[in-house]
């Protein structure tokens, strides 16, 4: 039996994208959820997007195993043997709270990890119609537009960040809420578009206290791809093929990077 094809980047990007126009945008300002165990909501989106793309996946690719957002931990932790042969990541709906208030801030995103790597990562952007991709070694897109990010002629003190206040340590929250170095901040409600406006260039800095790896595995690699830089806020590598929670500390521009991993140390 010859072997199954690997999926290509323009495959899964079309596979999602079709995905997140039939599955998310009709329900949206429509929203029945309800919470979870854990808290945090799930809305009717969320469970018809992972039944749908976990299927075609299956469908075109059996070869790779999946790993959904809603699924039971039990099951996501047995998932997690297949992360050398082959394992697609599913957040099925980014940003449920935003989607679930009627913000338009919103969408999906999937990884596939192999070899311990991520290889391939995809978010969408559904209400602005905005899609970032990425290919291990091959580069990172907004909408087929290669995304690079070019060095900021900005200081530190007049970037922007993105922060996410709650989930960090108290001493850490009070020292940006009071003295923050750069000039403005922003929170948006969703990981996946955080780590993606970063390697677009819409944010400069970026700090989050907890991610769970369906949050941030494909924006990891689209800013990795993108040429941008993260930590996590001991530094070490942001992804470690676990699904343990991390932190996340990042920037497009080296420098910036520098400067803001000084500063977090020094203001911990």
């Amino acid at each position: 039996m010859p072997p199954m094809p690997d999926p290509s980047l323009a495959e899964v990007v079309t596979l999602l994208h079709r995905a997140a126009r039939e599955e998310i945008l009709p329900r949206f300002q429509r929203v029945d959820r309800e919470l979870k165990a854990d808290g945090t909501w799930v809305t009717a989106a969320d469970t018809a997007m992972q039944t749908r793309v976990q299927r075609e996946l299956a469908g075109r690719w059996p070869h790779i195993a999946f790993l959904g957002e809603e699924m039971h931990a039990s099951e996501q932790h047995s998932l997690m043997r297949h992360t050398q042969t082959g394992l697609w990541v599913l957040d099925p709906l980014d940003g449920t709270s935003n989607f679930a208030a009627g913000l338009p801030i919103f969408g999906p995103s999937l990884a596939l990890i192999r070899n311990a790597r991520i290889e391939l990562g995809v978010v969408i952007d559904v209400p602005r119609d905005e899609t970032f991709s990425a290919a291990l070694g091959h580069g990172a897109w907004l909408n087929n537009v290669p995304l690079s990010m070019a060095k900021s002629a900005l200081p530190l003190v007049k970037t922007i960040a993105c922060v996410d206040f709650k989930r960090l340590p108290a001493s850490l929250a009070r020292r940006l809420a009071t003295m923050p170095p750069y000039a403005s901040q922003r929170s948006i409600g969703s990981v996946a578009l955080d780590w993606c406006w970063v390697a677009a260039g819409r944010f400069h800095l970026y700090l989050h206290g907890s991610q769970s790896l369906w949050d941030y595995c494909a924006g990891h690699l689209i800013l990795s791809e993108a040429g941008g830089h993260s930590t996590t806020l001991d530094g070490q590598t942001v992804f470690d093929g676990t699904l343990s929670k991390r932190s996340a500390l990042c920037a497009g521009d080296a420098e910036h990077f520098a400067q803001w991993v000084e500063w977090v140390n020094e203001n911990r």
